[in-house]
């Protein structure tokens, strides 16, 4: 049996503030049954505490208050778990972030372990397929994640095998908090340049080969800034910093393995070394 209560005995039965039942009101989530055109009173139903309760909860999980009212307003069950599920993943997701974050800090506060060797490398120039964009640095994941599945998925529509693992190239102005020249690019067998009519934003190139000071890092992308500084400080200690982007190789990554600590990404910092000076 349904009984009108005023804003207060609701509040304390929901543990819902009177500040955010009003607020609840202004924005149509959780509307009273009743307002005294009066005095503006407001009164509830003790049929709306399920319903206030569910709306605590996913704001106790950080559901933005616009979700919350799509799903309280789904027009069936499966739309509503559908939106549940999609919050639930994103915050599965946070909570890698964080677990890897944490643990990286962790790494940092004891230094004991023994740093990723770092050597110099010469690498050739690559027939490859690649993805050429200028885009900014939030917008650098999605571009990557979406730009990798379309490489290799062309590469296996071509019949073209892999001849060594995808890598990127990432200009300055990427880093400096700027919109910035990015490639995505596989290498693989048959892909000279040009012979790949445009398919979608995939074409053949030759990707310039390079003088680097390379380091791995082992993890996911949440801690490879600890390669980027390990690179920095080097190659400036030594003055070999060199002019062009920075080259990563994707030698595990989230095709081979869905666990991070397993992925294995090799960092490349452009040097200057006497083959390059002899070469100008």
């Amino acid at each position: 049996m349904s009984t009108e209560v005023t804003i207060g005995d609701f509040a304390r039965m929901t543990h819902l503030t009177v500040k955010t039942l009003r607020h609840y009101h202004h924005l149509g989530l959780l509307e009273p049954v009743e307002v005294d055109p009066r005095t503006g009173y407001r009164y509830y139903s003790t049929d709306q505490v399920p319903a206030a309760q569910v709306i605590r909860r996913f704001r106790q999980l950080d559901m933005p208050l616009d979700e919350v009212r799509a799903v309280l307003q789904a027009p069936d069950d499966r739309t509503r778990h559908q939106l549940i599920a999609a919050h639930l993943d994103r915050l599965e997701n946070q909570l890698r972030h964080t677990e890897a974050a944490v643990q990286s800090l962790r790494g940092l506060l004891d230094p004991s372990g023994r740093p990723a060797p770092i050597e110099h490398r010469s690498v050739p120039s690559l027939e490859a397929i690649a993805i050429r964009a200028t885009v900014e640095p939030d917008e650098v994941g999605p571009w990557w994640t979406a730009g990798l599945a379309e490489l290799r998925a062309t590469a296996t529509g071509q019949g073209w095998p892999a001849t060594g693992p995808a890598g990127g190239l990432y200009a300055s102005a990427l880093f400096e908090g700027e919109r910035g020249e990015a490639m995505l690019y596989l290498p693989v067998a048959g892909a000279e340049q040009g012979s790949l009519p445009p398919t979608g934003r995939v074409q053949s190139t030759l990707v310039p080969g390079s003088e680097l000071a390379v380091v791995v890092h082992r993890g996911s992308e949440e801690s490879i800034d600890l390669a980027y500084g390990a690179l920095g400080v080097y190659v400036t200690e030594h003055g070999l910093a060199g002019p062009g982007p920075i080259r990563e190789a994707y030698l595990v990554d989230s095709v081979d393995t869905s666990d991070p600590e397993q992925w294995r990404t090799e960092v490349g910092w452009p040097i200057v070394t006497e083959r390059t000076t002899k070469g100008r």
